[in-house]
């Protein structure tokens, strides 16, 4: 094994391109653990030779690779599983929420499309605030506050409409299907659904849905029927967007929300939209990333973070090695620093996203970087002058024909605000409190965020959702992304420069232990198996204070398999309910 491992740190040293060549290949041996290396090399993906479909709960897997296998392109598979995953993946799937999708088309069209939540309109930048002006969290999470304007329907129905291929009534049949039949909850679905049972009883319309008669929730082997779901999607298909936006779903979320207290009008429903616009783009090692631009955080972020490392020789020091862990921290420090300062919804002001992730930027910032030391976070603010856990879920798709799409949408929290409004059998999210209830106060995530991210009537609230494309000579090299707040950047960053730098397979990439540090609190939140005591003591010698979480993030991933000319496709261990499927 340590001749293996020697060997392969060998190939580590060659040149990038070569890396991209050599993905098959154990994971070298490079200072992380016995077991961490034990589990790592047995991550091998799924392997396909034409298209991949790969989500956080496999029925919906099943639903995507059924639209590719009747000649749908990945755009309708896309429109198929998200509906599905509203069914299947209640947590998280979603008609309530909102989301982000990037695509990249055979003919080299790269697009995003932002169907975020909203703020209603009768919103105020203090309205999460208490009498005494301090920010009540419970009203920005758990009130009928907390809920923005859902997008998930328009988002999922404009992509259709514009680069689909199918009817909306034929992508939408599987997925009416499975809430009218129901479906068998396997082991993770049901403990999803048992870690919001306390909630649910409290609320009539949920507990008919998700408990028993008494109280107690459904277990592994039980059936989900969802017949209140099942007639809001049957609306849906029949009517469109305007069924759920003018119809009588509106109507009864408006009539719920004012009731408790909410702000919704169906004004605020009418006039939702969902614009299409540029990705963020940015180049890495001869690769091109293609991400989420504002009102995310993820794709700005994401570069900018690349652009400082680009100079470090991170294959030659190895994954999880003090070294890359160092200058990955405190470049990840410095892009979070920015990213609470500057960004907000592009509608409300501009970001300087060119500046954030130009070279020059990078320069400056890599210059503040210590070798042998960690920079206080106090020492860290926006550098340009004065100026979302597992709550969520991703999943990426290619086709035959070499278009991609990734899509990442959200509740926020698990269940988001665990609210029904009547018969619609959905979930509401509570998105209101991505925004800044006020400055130098933490979000849900730890975020500590700027005046850019207030609330407004309108406004879209800052993001993590990174769904991102890789490209290497403008084609489909990797499709990923992932739940989990703040993580989500992190995550997403970890799984390119473990496929990049660090030769791993995309299973490998997606599996292994994570690192994340988000400028403030100035932590560096770890996974068990990331650091070995050695690497450990030689950081906190540093400076580095560790906190060990457990996992976090679903990154659902897919790679051009360079072996094979097909692809590899990776549903994240951490998530066993999701499956990654290919013909």
């Amino acid at each position: 094994m340590r001749r293996l491992g020697a060997l392969l740190a060998a190939v580590l040293l060659l040149s990038s391109a070569a890396l991209a060549d050599s993905r098959d290949a154990a994971l070298p041996d490079l200072g992380v653990s016995s077991a961490t290396r034990a589990m790592l090399a047995a991550a091998q993906p799924v392997r396909a030779r034409q298209a991949m479909v790969v989500t956080a709960q496999h029925l919906a897997t099943e639903v995507g690779l059924d639209i590719l296998k009747k000649g749908g392109n990945a755009v309708d598979a896309a429109v198929a599983v998200g509906y599905a995953l509203a069914v299947v993946h209640p947590c998280c799937g979603n008609l309530g929420g909102g989301g982000f999708m990037t695509v990249h088309l055979a003919d080299g069209r790269n697009l995003f499309l932002d169907f975020r939540e909203k703020a209603p309109l009768a919103a105020t930048p203090d309205m999460f605030l208490d009498a005494d002006g301090k920010a009540d969290p419970g009203l920005s999470r758990d009130s009928w506050l907390a809920t923005g304007v859902p997008g998930t329907v328009l988002g999922l129905n404009e992509a259709l409409a514009r680069f689909g291929t199918m009817p909306r009534a034929e992508v939408m049949a599987p997925a009416i299907a499975l809430a009218t039949e129901g479906f068998v909850l396997d082991a993770a679905d049901a403990r999803l659904l048992g870690l919001r049972a306390g909630l649910f009883a409290g609320r009539p319309n949920v507990a008919r849905i998700f408990l028993h008669p008494d109280g107690t929730p459904l277990q592994a082997g039980e059936r989900l029927e969802q017949p209140a779901l099942a007639q809001t999607l049957e609306a849906i298909s029949r009517g469109g967007s305007d069924a759920f936006y003018k119809g009588p779903i509106a109507r009864a979320i408006v009539a719920a929300s004012q009731r408790g207290g909410g702000l919704f009008t169906m004004r605020d429903f009418a006039t939702y939209t969902a614009p299409w616009s540029e990705p963020v783009g940015c180049d890495y090692r001869g690769y091109r990333i293609v991400s989420a631009p504002p009102p995310s955080s993820g794709g700005t972020v994401v570069c900018e973070v690349l652009q400082i490392l680009k100079p470090y020789p991170l294959a030659q020091w190895g994954y999880a090695s003090p070294r890359a862990s160092h200058y990955l921290v405190e470049a990840e420090r410095r892009a979070f620093a920015d990213r609470n300062t500057y960004l907000g919804d592009p509608a409300f002001g501009k970001n300087p996203v060119e500046r954030l992730i130009s070279p020059d930027h990078a320069k400056t910032l890599r210059a503040t970087i210590r070798p042998d030391r960690a920079t206080p976070s106090s020492e860290i603010s926006g550098s340009l002058g004065a100026a979302e856990g597992q709550h969520t879920t991703h999943y990426s798709i290619v086709d035959a024909q070499g278009n991609a799409v990734s899509v990442t949408y959200t509740l926020n929290f698990f269940f988001g605000t665990g609210r029904i409004a009547g018969d619609t059998g959905f979930f509401l999210n509570n998105e209101m409190d991505d925004f800044t209830a006020k400055p130098g106060v933490a979000n849900a995530f730890g975020l500590v965020q700027g005046r850019a991210n207030a609330v407004a009537p309108g406004k879209r609230p800052l993001s993590s959702m990174t769904p991102t494309i890789v490209l290497r000579n403008g084609k489909v090299f990797m499709v990923t992304g992932s739940p989990g707040g703040s993580t989500i950047i992190s995550t997403v960053l970890g799984t390119i420069l473990n496929v990049v730098d660090f030769g791993m397979n995309i299973q490998q990439a997606v599996d292994a232990p994570r690192l994340h540090h988000q400028w403030l609190p100035d932590l560096v939140f770890v996974e068990p198996g990331y650091l070995t005591p050695k690497s450990r003591s030689a950081l906190e010698a540093m400076g580095y204070s560790f906190k060990e979480r457990p996992p976090w993030g679903a990154a659902e991933a897919i790679l051009a398999d360079p072996a094979t000319g097909g692809l590899q496709g990776a549903n994240d261990s951490r998530r066993p309910a999701g499956a990654a499927r290919g013909h």
